[in-house]
């Protein structure tokens, strides 16, 4: 196990929509997927030392930001010499077709030495490229696979060892030095020759107008966002998270960072991938601070991703569509801190979660009540889901978590299901569409089921499954889907026993049920849930006491992770993780101006 690796919460995010980048608090990308999210690494350092890196370095990097309303990172670089601020970000998807990843160095006082190393690794860190000039000086591309990247600088890179660049300048206050590095395919980057140097000026507008992009984006979220800062970041990281291109929002970056608390890796997953459940919930939050553009393109490509029908539904897909996800380990990589494996696609994709129909409904019915009545094609589609959830809610399935154990009876799922069953019964009464016999009798029936197998009357709380007595945190999601008010009895008992019973050091773990794997963090999404729940029900002290501390656990620059270990003060999971942004920016809404983040 490596130490020497950064902790998660020393990395910031850039991202285009099309790709992201993990920038490390020292000045080192070590994580970027391109052409897309969940493309092979081009640097992947952050699961193998030898996994590849862009880094620009000086003795010491003492603090960091976000230009204000933008994802453009600045770290501040320094030695006794002088002081200089580095500037990266993906120039906005305008700018270009491919990826485009600029690195600006700027002068602040005196003369600043720095380091600068681009050592691209393709395919997960398996490939070093083949490197050669490119025309004009300090251009560089690098060719291995299908994968290809032009690099380009206004300083004197060169070639060490075949398969690397490297640079030392210095930088006086006022000097600007520029890196950029842009994907192509290999065949693009042929011939060489006609690849013109660096051009200043055009890399210096292209970050002018990406910072306009951002503020521009910025000035769309309603006033509350605008002044709470965490939540209006919260909404960047999703927006960032988006894939332009189609309207997936993948549920993470990342893929095998450890939510093991001992690092085993037993809990390594890969999450660069769109989730129906995640996206809607997202594109929900992010509808509630801006107009709905996003969340109409996901609808549409659930339904593009789906064929149209309800059979050929998963749970998951890529995020240009794709159904195949296969997993598999990929074995020269370490993994974080020696925490393997590390894992490339999810077989989730093939799971049965019955809460699917639920969420997507429940986002078409939403979408019904601002105004957009389904088309034939549309209403069809959502048809065949409800069918399917009045057919499929007896059936055991995998759950919110993903349970890779023997399929449960979920009270979650089956709420869901009831939720698909209900919105589906109120957009057609709505619009005027027939409404099959058998959809209430099974909205009767289902919530009979659930009220007599998944209540616990003794103790007055909800279960985790028919037939059991676990706590579930995913539990106080129930009144968001309309299964009960927030201020039920039932619910008031069922978040305080979880707020009890699944507490692990003021956060919140997802269940008490044993899964058979390494204990894992604290869910972050679950203590923002209870802070949601609790603020609904009344209880506004502790409710704003409640997201204060999940609050607490972002790093400097306001990202998330999927888990946190309070006993060790470190992040754990995929990051920056989209349930928890959403959950973040949920809570705050339901907190309101009183909201402390």
């Amino acid at each position: 196990m490596s130490e020497d690796q950064p902790p998660i919460e020393s990395y910031g995010l850039i991202g285009d929509q099309r790709s992201a980048a993990l920038v490390s608090a020292a000045g080192s990308i070590d994580w970027c997927c391109l052409p897309r999210f969940d493309s092979g690494a081009a640097f992947a350092r952050l699961l193998d030392p030898d996994g590849g890196h862009c880094s620009i370095a000086a003795e010491r990097a003492p603090e960091r930001r976000y230009l204000e309303q933008t994802l453009v990172l600045e770290t501040r670089l320094a030695d006794e010499g002088g002081e200089a601020r580095l500037l990266d970000c993906f120039v906005t998807p305008e700018e270009a077709e491919q990826s485009r990843l600029v690195r600006i160095v700027e002068g602040v006082r005196g003369s600043l030495k720095l380091k600068v190393e681009v050592v691209p690794r393709f395919d997960y860190g398996a490939v070093a490229p083949w490197l050669r000039e490119a025309g004009g000086e300090s251009t560089f591309a690098a060719i291995g696979g299908d994968d290809g990247l032009l690099i380009r600088a206004d300083f004197g890179l060169e070639v060490v060892d075949h398969h690397r660049l490297e640079a030392e300048l210095e930088v006086g206050e006022g000097e600007r030095r520029r890196l950029i590095l842009g994907y192509s395919h290999p065949v693009d980057l042929e011939p060489l020759d006609r690849f013109e140097a660096l051009d200043p000026d055009r890399i210096d507008a292209a970050l002018e107008r990406t910072v306009e992009w951002w503020r521009e984006w910025f000035a769309g979220l309603d006033a509350g966002a605008r002044r709470r800062k965490g939540t209006g970041r919260s909404a960047a990281v999703l927006k960032a998270l988006t894939y332009e291109p189609t309207g997936a929002i993948v549920a993470a970056p990342t893929t095998s960072l450890p939510e093991a608390r001992d690092l085993s890796g037993e809990r390594n997953w890969d999450y660069r991938f769109s989730w129906i459940r995640d996206s809607v919930l997202a594109v929900r939050s992010l509808a509630e601070l801006r107009p709905d553009a996003d969340a109409d393109a996901f609808r549409r490509f659930v339904e593009r991703s789906a064929a149209g029908h309800a059979d050929d539904l998963q749970i998951l897909f890529g995020v240009g569509g794709e159904r195949r996800l296969g997993e598999e380990e990929l074995e020269h990589l370490s993994g974080y801190r020696g925490a393997a494996p590390v894992r490339a696609g999810n077989d989730a994709a093939g799971q049965f979660q019955l809460d699917a129909y639920g969420q997507i409904l429940e986002q078409s019915w939403s979408w019904h009540c601002r105004g957009n009545s389904p088309d034939d094609d549309y209403w069809r589609f959502l048809a065949g889901l409800v069918d399917a959830a009045c057919e499929r809610w007896p059936e055991p399935d995998r759950g919110i978590w993903e349970w890779r154990g023997e399929p449960r009876h979920f009270v979650h799922s089956k709420a869901l299901a009831w939720s698909a069953i209900d919105r589906g019964i109120r957009i057609a009464t709505d619009a005027g569409r027939e409404v099959p016999k058998r959809w209430p009798e099974a909205r009767k029936e289902l919530r009979e089921a659930i009220e007599s197998r998944g209540f616990d009357s003794r103790r007055g709380t909800f279960v985790q499954a028919f037939g059991c007595q676990d706590l579930d945190a995913a539990l106080l999601r129930l009144p968001a889907a309309g299964f009960c008010d927030w201020d039920d009895e039932r619910m008031v008992g069922t978040a305080a026993a979880i707020r009890e019973g699944l507490d692990f050091e003021g956060l919140l773990r997802r269940y008490d049920a044993d899964d058979g794997m390494a204990p894992e963090g604290a869910f972050l999404a679950c203590s923002f849930w209870l802070a949601t729940c609790l603020a609904h029900q009344g209880s506004r002290s502790e409710a704003k006491g409640v997201f204060e501390r999940a609050a607490a656990t972002a790093n400097d620059l306001g990202l998330f992770a999927e888990e946190y270990d309070p006993a060790a003060g470190r992040m754990l999971g995929n990051f920056p993780q989209a349930l928890t942004h959403l959950a973040h920016i949920e809570a705050a809404l339901a907190l309101g101006p009183d909201c402390p983040g």
